[in-house]
C-alpha cells in the first residue's frame, strides 16, 4: 500500500501538441492530493506509483512543463476538503463525477465547507452492490429490508444513492471512509460486513484478489470517473477538459482503460487454486525468479505468472505435445538457448526470462510499455513471425500494430483460411496467444498486488541469438 507521499519531480516537456497552460499562480507547482486505489493509484510493478488516475494526471504535469506534488490522503472527505479550501489544484482517486447541477459537493451533514469543480469525465463505471459469499444472494433491495449496506462518502456516490436511500429507508445505509478504495472489498470478502456499494472496475480489478466476494447488481446508472478541482481554478478545470478531449480523440484515453481495466479474468476457482500455490508452491520458485530477473530484467513476477500458466510451477510438467518443465519449452527452444535440461527450473527460468527480453528488443523500438511487453509474450507462445503477420493484418485493417488491444484481434484470424493464406508465415492458432496473455495477465496482476517487488533490477545484455520462429 502506498505511504504518504510529498515530494516534488520537474516534469520534462511532452511531445505532444501544445494544451493551454496553466495560470502564472500556478508556475511553480500542480499540487494534487490523492486516495489510493486498486486501478486509480497504486504501486506499480517497480515499486512506483502506477494506475489511470497517475498516469493522466502525471502526463498533464509533463506537458504543462510543472513540477508535481503529490499527497496521499487516507479518506475522501479529507480529500475533498483539501482541494475544496485551495489546499490542492486537484483532488483524484476513483472519484465518480457528480450528476448535474456539478459543482458543489457537500460535506457530511449537509453544510458546504467545501465546494468543488467537476472535470469531464475520463472513464465510464458502474456502482454495484457487492455481498459477502456466505449470505444469500440479494436479488433486489426488497431482500435487503433491515441488513446494513456501507458505501465509502464523499466519493460522488452520495449523489447516485440518494434516491435509492430514500426509496429502501428499511435498509440501513452506513456511510464509511475507507482509507483506499478496495478497503470495503477487502472487508466484504473477509465476512467483516455483508454488503457494499463499490465502483465495477475496483470488483473487476479485485475479483481474483479477494475471493469471497460476488456482485449482487447495479445500483445505478453508469457514472463518469472525474478529477475534482479547486473552485478558484476554473481554468484548470477547462485545461483538464481540453486535455481529455484531446487524449479520447487520439485513442490514448483508450490505452490507459486497457492497460489498467483490460487484464484477462480467471475463473474464481482457478484463483483459489492460484492463491494456494502463491502460499505452498512459490516460495522455493522464489529465488530462481529473482535471479532471473537479475541476470535479464525481466520482472520476476512476470515471470513467475508466465511460470504458472504453462505449468502451475511443477518442474516436472509434460504436455501431450512434448514441451516439458517449468517454463514449457520446446526441444528445439531449449537447444537456441542453451538449455541443457529442460526439467531444471533455474536453467529454464533464466533461459525462458532472456527469450522473452529477447523478444521485446526485436520489437519496434517505438512500441511503449506495457503494449510491449504483452506483443512479447504473444510471440513467446506463438512465435515472433505469426506476431509480426497479425501485426501486419492489424495495419491492413487500420488499426493499430503497435496496440495489444488490436493485433490481439487479429491473432485469431490466422486461423482461417482467408487470412493465412496471405500470410507471410502461413497458419497460426491465433486464439492460443491470445488466451495465453489473458491468463498472464491476470496472474500477474494478483501477484503485483500480494507480491513484494525485488530490487535490485539489472540490465543485463542478452547473449542468445533465439530462431525467431520457435517458443
Amino acid at each position: 500500500m502506498l505511504g504518504t507521499v510529498a515530494a516534488a519531480a520537474l516534469l520534462a516537456t511532452g511531445c505532444a501538441p501544445e494544451p493551454a497552460p496553466l495560470p502564472a499562480a500556478d508556475a511553480n507547482a500542480l499540487v494534487v492530493v490523492v486516495r489510493p486505489g486498486p486501478t486509480s493509484w497504486f504501486a506499480g510493478a517497480d515499486g512506483k506509483p502506477a494506475g489511470i488516475d497517475h498516469d493522466l494526471i502525471e502526463r498533464f504535469a509533463r506537458e504543462q512543463n510543472v513540477p508535481l506534488v503529490v499527497v496521499v490522503t487516507d479518506s475522501a472527505p479529507s480529500l475533498m476538503a483539501k482541494v475544496g479550501r485551495g489546499q490542492a489544484h486537484i483532488g483524484a482517486g476513483g472519484l465518480f463525477q457528480l450528476p448535474p447541477p456539478a459543482g458543489v459537493h457537500h460535506l457530511p451533514g449537509g453544510t458546504r465547507d467545501a465546494s468543488v469543480l467537476w472535470t469531464d469525465g475520463y472513464h465510464s463505471v458502474e456502482p454495484v452492490l457487492i455481498y459477502n459469499r456466505d449470505v444469500n444472494h440479494p436479488q433486489g433491495w426488497s431482500d435487503l429490508q433491515g441488513a446494513a449496506v456501507v458505501y465509502a462518502r464523499s466519493t460522488g456516490l452520495d449523489a447516485t444513492l440518494a434516491p435509492v436511500r430514500a426509496a429502501h429507508a428499511d435498509i440501513r445505509w452506513i456511510p464509511a471512509d475507507p482509507p483506499t478504495a478496495d478497503a470495503l472489498l477487502a472487508q466484504v470478502s473477509e465476512g467483516v460486513i455483508d454488503y457494499a456499494v463499490v465502483a465495477s472496475s475496483d470488483t473487476a480489478a479485485l475479483r481474483n484478489v479477494y475471493l469471497d466476494f460476488e456482485v449482487a447488481f447495479p445500483v445505478g446508472p453508469r457514472h463518469e470517473l472525474a478529477f475534482a478541482v479547486a473552485p478558484s481554478r476554473p481554468e484548470l478545470r477547462a485545461a483538464l477538459d481540453a486535455f481529455f478531449t484531446r487524449l479520447r480523440n487520439d485513442g490514448t484515453l483508450a490505452r490507459y482503460a486497457d492497460r489498467y481495466f483490460g487484464a484477462g479474468d480467471i475463473e474464481r476457482i482457478d484463483a483459489g487454486a492460484f492463491r494456494d500455490r502463491v502460499r505452498t508452491s512459490l516460495p522455493q520458485f522464489r529465488p530462481l525468479f529473482h535471479d532471473a530477473q537479475a541476470r535479464s530484467g525481466i520482472e520476476w513476477r512476470l515471470l513467475a505468472a508466465v511460470a504458472y500458466q504453462e505449468s502451475q510451477w511443477n518442474p516436472a510438467a509434460t504436455s501431450e505435445t512434448g514441451v516439458r518443465g517449468l517454463m514449457q519449452l520446446t526441444e528445439d527452444t531449449a537447444r537456441v538457448l542453451g538449455v541443457p535440461d529442460r526439467l531444471d527450473p533455474k536453467a529454464a527460468t533464466l533461459g525462458a526470462a532472456r527469450y522473452l527480453r529477447l523478444l521485446k528488443e526485436k520489437l519496434p523500438a517505438r512500441i511503449a510499455e506495457p503494449d510491449r511487453t504483452w506483443l512479447a509474450l504473444a510471440a513467446f507462445n506463438v512465435g515472433i513471425a505469426h506476431l509480426e503477420d497479425a501485426r501486419v493484418l492489424a495495419q491492413r485493417q487500420k488499426l493499430d500494430p503497435d496496440a495489444w488491444r488490436d493485433v490481439r484481434k487479429m491473432l485469431p484470424l490466422l486461423a482461417q483460411q482467408d487470412y493465412y493464406l496471405q500470410a507471410r508465415n502461413g497458419y497460426a492458432r491465433g486464439g492460443m496467444p491470445v488466451a495465453f496473455v489473458d491468463k498472464v495477465r491476470a496472474y500477474y496482476d494478483v501477484l503485483l498486488r500480494t507480491e513484494p517487488a525485488f530490487a535490485p533490477r539489472l540490465n543485463v545484455p542478452v547473449r542468445v541469438a533465439a530462431d525467431e520462429n520457435h517458443r
